[in-house]
């Protein structure tokens, strides 16, 4: 039996219906992916769950003595001298008849807040974004309700943090329990949900499986979605070319048919297009030096905590750094020590030549909140200058998804997601061949990130990036900088997975190692082997890989242009599936012809003894 049902849902904000005849269940045991763009409404179906909102229509069932516990996106914990206390009065803990029921939940409460790395002595009055989330998610756990329900959790949570949450989510909640959770970490989506639901246009859809199999199911929805609208498109101008026929065409004309062009309107009317992707372009500029910057016995401390020590690396033009590592390790301290905002105890920071830096603070600290949105972007001025061409603000400001009448209002009225893609816009308004970039996807919808980090992937400058989610790690950075206690930090080549592979092992890690195994067979001795050497038809294949590849990595941006083009879509349906096949090809043979280059250079090193 379903613990919470909704039927027929309908809500509004506005004239924005946010849901639109919505309707869903959540069964014992699921952990549901809740995903929609910025706006959709995904925090106000939440709400409704929760029982905090009322639907302006619609039914919502709840199992009989169904518990619900809700986390906010930002919790707001209750005074009091100690977390504890605190989470104990948001958690109405003191109500309970059961004294010793009250005495085994705060006792449950101590345990969580100690495995989120928070004393529950501690003072909620001076507790950080992260601090405040991670008590809120642990009082979430010490009641154990049946239904959880989480609005972006990972948000101000370090790696270290996540990978808990994800811990106890998988292996420490009970299967009967059941969880709905906002979020655009992709990779909390993929290692927990069981299914993803899709807010969008005021409905949500249902897609079984992770968010992997998600967007494999959804990219075959919005190919024949489109399909289905150009079909629809073409019926109706089809149908408007005849009705405006002579009057002797109208006097014979089928009212039938004048009756279903009419239907046809309404459809036209009542449909709800698509909200756009944001588009974001970077202005590089002109190149930087080589060396972008060159770091030498760097040390800062702030009283007896030691942040950075004797740190030597160097920053070339072109490089995408990533600074991982827990909240207050100093990622954001290492950022100024190399910008030059502050000043180090030790060492010497270098800066290349021709260097244009384009900042982007976590805390938005750079947005005047009395401005307007396009005050921010173009003080004084209509225009902007984007590449060497002027655009007009309000059009550049739709390229952020801000529509003209969001232009004039201040900035103090937007969302989280609607100051993070203000901030981004600003920061891509400027020539940079640096970009600094602390924390910029918290708040941005999924879409979004994604587009972002295509972007990323296209800018030619040099990035350094300061991010706990996994995947943008991954598909953005060329090297991490991880710290490793007592202000030592290191560099790796990679992403987030690279330095996990890499990383020295935690002491229980190494003890888990060294135990024994019972079932594990003992391996055999290993035999040396006569060394072979690459044969002639081998040696040609190396030789020739990387023009093969990079042909096919020219034929693949050739067709994403072809594809970006605006009559694209009105292309035949064939030409259109044969350009999809095409690129789903590209990709495959590219990733064969890598694989292929990795295994026939490491034979090589093998046959000169490297």
């Amino acid at each position: 039996m379903a613990l919470i049902t909704l039927t027929d849902g309908h809500l509004a904000w506005g004239d924005l219906p946010l849901l639109d005849g919505a309707s869903f269940s959540v069964e014992p045991g699921e952990r549901i992916g809740l995903i929609g763009r910025n706006g959709a409404g995904k925090s106000s179906l939440l709400a409704v769950l929760a029982g905090t909102t009322a639907l302006d229509d619609g039914l919502l069932q709840r199992q009989d003595g169904l518990t619900v516990h809700y986390v906010e996106q930002e919790p707001l914990l209750p005074a009091a001298p100690t977390f504890r206390e605190s989470l104990m009065l948001r958690g109405r803990v003191h109500e309970h008849d059961d004294e010793r029921e009250g005495w085994r939940l705060a006792a449950k409460l101590d345990e969580y807040l100690t495995r989120f790395e928070l004393d529950p002595e501690g003072d909620p009055a001076k507790a950080s974004g992260g601090q405040r989330k991670r008590a809120a998610l642990a009082l979430a756990f010490a009641l154990e309700p049946d239904l959880l329900l989480l609005d972006e959790p990972t948000n101000h949570l370090d790696l270290e943090a996540i990978a808990l949450l994800e811990g106890l989510v998988n292996t420490g909640w009970r299967t009967s329990k059941s969880m709905v959770v906002i979020t655009h970490d992709r990779q909390f989506l993929d290692n927990v949900s069981t299914r993803i639901i899709e807010l969008d246009r005021g409905i949500l859809r249902s897609y079984p499986g992770n968010f992997a199999a998600y967007e494999s199911r959804k990219e075959e929805e919005l190919a024949a979605e489109t399909l289905e609208r150009q079909r629809f498109d073409k019926f109706w101008a089809q149908e408007e070319v005849w009705i405006r026929k002579g009057i002797e065409a109208r006097r014979t004309r089928n009212e039938g048919r004048v009756r279903r062009l009419e239907q046809l309107r309404r459809e036209r009317a009542a449909r709800r297009e698509r909200t756009g992707s944001v588009v974001l372009s970077i202005d590089a500029g002109e190149k930087s030096g080589k060396i972008v910057a060159e770091v030498e016995g760097l040390t800062k401390s702030f009283g007896d905590r030691v942040l950075v020590k004797d740190l030597n690396f160097r920053l070339m033009r072109g490089d995408r750094l990533g600074l991982i590592g827990h909240n207050g390790v100093g990622k954001s301290t290492l950022i100024k020590l190399i910008l030059g905002k502050l000043q180090p105890d030790a060492g010497s920071v270098k800066l290349g030549t021709s260097l244009k830096i384009a900042y982007f603070d976590q805390m938005r600290e750079q947005l005047d909140l009395t401005k307007t949105v396009a005050e921010t972007i173009s003080p004084g001025s209509e225009w902007i200058e984007i590449g060497g061409q002027k655009k007009h603000v309000v059009a550049y400001l739709g390229d952020f998804l801000f529509p003209p009448r969001r232009a004039n209002v201040p900035v103090s009225s937007l969302s989280g997601g609607e100051r993070n893609r203000l901030l981004l816009a600003r920061l891509f308004a400027l020539p940079a061949n640096l970009l600094v970039l602390d924390e910029p996807t918290n708040d941005l919808d999924i879409d979004s990130l994604e587009v972002l980090e295509q972007t990323l992937a296209n800018y030619p400058g040099t990035i350094i990036l300061v991010s706990h989610d996994r995947r943008f790690l991954d598909n953005v950075v060329t090297e991490v900088l991880a710290p490793e206690g007592n202000g030592l930090w290191r560099e790796y080549v990679g992403g987030y997975e690279d330095w996990l592979r890499q990383r020295p092992k935690t002491t229980d890690e190494a003890r888990a190692d060294k135990a024994p195994k019972a079932e594990k067979a003992a391996p055999k001795p290993r035999q040396r082997t006569q060394k072979v050497k690459l044969s002639y038809k081998e040696t040609r294949e190396l030789e020739s890989l990387p023009g093969r590849i990079e042909a096919l990595e020219a034929e693949q941006s050739a067709l994403v242009e072809k594809m970006s083009g605006a009559g694209y879509h009105g292309l035949p349906v064939e030409e259109l599936r044969a350009d999809a096949e095409r690129m789903k090809a590209i990709d495959e043979e590219m990733a064969a012809g890598f694989a292929r280059w990795e295994e026939l250079e490491a034979k090589q090193r093998e046959a000169q003894g490297e």
